[in-house]
């Protein structure tokens, strides 16, 4: 009788896949290396914690856990297409913005196609482009960011997806609404472009590319937001595309009808008009941009200029040991050596004595 492998039954992208590593949780050190008051720099997330008003609507929610949520996610979505201007068939809901771009290739893409994205940009658009056995496509950065002409170059009659993270994540940087606009207009409409603009919030508004606008003329455009970012809500997993009605309709014939619970649908739906606490998060993060530059300058070490709620700073040919030195000084951040960024690590930007415990810790090892 044969010895059972699960590698010879697993499909075939699946087999060399490394899983996504996320930022180390803070009980995660404090077992490790047995320290507390320890300062996590490492997700990207909002220093801030939940607004007063989410806090208060989820305890609202918690009698009715029992029963199954919302599958279509009326509240929610009616409140997007209010913000957005757009139909609510137009909406794909997901658990984290990751779940819609996981979505929106499982629906388009098969192993006959090619999946085109930047060198430098997020992960899981490699991780989800060889799951379904695709051909990923990495073209080479610019200035540690999408090089748009070559991206272009870089179509052949496989191309079915392109993803384009702006700003990006892990480097920061940032495409000009001018520059999306002219790229997409040279794009045949056969290829879909998925624009991730998790960070959307943080870049100023006078910069930000009205993208959702742009649908009505580019039905190949898949727009994906989230509220893990400025909206505080990261381990409540919500996000959203915004798209042409028809791709909306083939991505919720994939999605999990329950794939966002019922505290993450209310959450979301609150914080959306929670103005106040989305104007301080942007406050403190440009507040802690700034104190991160200035150390970054007066330290002499090089960054990549963001657009972020992240600096990623160059700290040369000892990132490994520099991270493993932050940790022991109680300090999580992120190494990007799986970003081909192995001399730099990326700090996010937390409140003002969390940025100060960085930089302390920092002083101490330069």
């Amino acid at each position: 009788m044969s010895l059972f492998k699960a590698v010879d039954l697993a499909n075939t992208g699946v087999r060399t896949l490394s899983p996504y590593q996320a930022g180390k949780p803070i009980e995660e050190v404090e077992r490790e290396l047995g320290i507390t008051n320890i300062v996590k720099l490492a997700s990207n997330e909002n220093p801030l914690g939940l607004s007063p008003k989410v806090k208060a609507a989820l305890q609202d929610t918690l009698a009715g856990l029992a029963r199954y949520p919302d599958a279509n996610g009326f509240y929610l979505k009616s409140k997007l297409a209010a913000k957005h201007q757009v139909a609510t068939s137009q909406i794909t809901l997901g658990n984290g913005s990751n779940d819609v771009l996981e979505l929106v290739a499982r629906t388009y893409v098969n192993a006959d196609h090619e999946v085109i994205f930047a060198q430098h940009a997020f992960v899981v658009y490699p991780l989800v482009t060889q799951a379904i056995g695709a051909k990923g496509i990495a073209v080479p950065a610019k200035n540690y960011g999408h090089d748009l002409p070559a991206m272009l170059r870089a179509i052949t009659p496989r191309t079915r997806m392109i993803f384009i993270a702006n700003p990006n994540n892990p480097t920061g940087t940032f495409l000009t609404s001018n520059e999306l606009y002219e790229f997409l207009q040279q794009v045949p409409t056969n290829v879909i472009v998925v624009l991730d603009e998790a960070y959307y919030e943080y870049v100023a508004e006078a910069e930000r590319a009205t993208s959702i606008t742009w649908l009505a003329e580019f039905p190949n455009l898949v727009v994906c937001r989230t509220f893990s970012k400025a909206y505080g809500l990261a381990g409540l997993r919500a996000g959203y595309a915004i798209s042409h009605a028809d791709i909306a309709d083939y991505m919720n014939r994939v999605r999990q009808p329950f794939n966002m619970n019922s505290l993450s649908l209310k959450a979301a739906e609150i914080a959306l008009d929670d103005d106040e606490y989305l104007a301080e998060a942007i406050r403190i993060n440009n507040l802690g941009m700034q104190q991160l530059v200035e150390f970054c300058d007066c330290a002499k070490l090089p960054y990549i200029p963001s657009h972020g709620n992240f600096l990623t700073i160059e700290v040369g040919d000892k990132a490994a040991e520099v991270y493993q030195q932050l940790l022991q000084a109680g300090v999580i951040v992120r190494p990007v050596a799986g970003y081909e960024l192995p001399r730099h690590l990326r700090v996010s930007i937390g409140l003002k004595y969390e940025n100060q415990a960085f930089i302390d810790a920092m002083t101490a090892l330069l």
